[in-house]
């Protein structure tokens, strides 16, 4: 079995994209390589009984968003249109460089409009489907 820790970015006044972007990874059992490899997908975001948005300053902020990024495989953002005002993604996505980890953008379902600042900085995009939002995360940890 092949453990890959990942790293939700999400708002949550916006939780419905990462509640089903987490039951999708962390609920399901998953295989690739036609059933032969299982893959165990490890919830490495932001918990909501420990949020973190009562940091006292923006460094210690950052150092705790990438206290979570540094020991994951990749980053998954979904790409709504309200990421564009979050302080907070900036800092993942920076995160997300800072440590060489690769950025999965998931376009949401029926968006007409997506996140220029997360697409510029995405290695891969998918769409909003649970097969395609695991095979882009396959693809970039390999």
């Amino acid at each position: 079995m092949i453990s890959i820790n990942v790293f939700i970015s999400h708002s949550w006044a916006h939780s419905e994209h990462y509640e089903k972007l987490a039951e999708w990874l962390f609920e399901t059992s998953w295989t690739v390589h036609n059933g032969l490899t299982a893959l165990h997908f490890v919830d490495w975001s932001v918990p909501k009984d420990n949020p973190i948005h009562d940091a006292p300053n923006d460094v210690a902020l950052g150092m705790m968003i990438n206290s979570l990024i540094v020991n994951s495989h990749v980053v998954v953002i979904p790409t709504g249109m309200y990421v564009n005002y979050s302080e907070w993604i900036n800092k993942e996505i920076a995160g997300a460089r800072d440590y060489n980890k690769p950025v999965l953008a998931v376009d949401l379902w029926g968006a007409q409009r997506t996140s220029s600042i997360v697409q510029q900085n995405a290695e891969d995009t998918v769409g909003w489907q649970k097969q395609s939002v695991v095979s882009g995360i396959w693809r970039l940890v390999q």
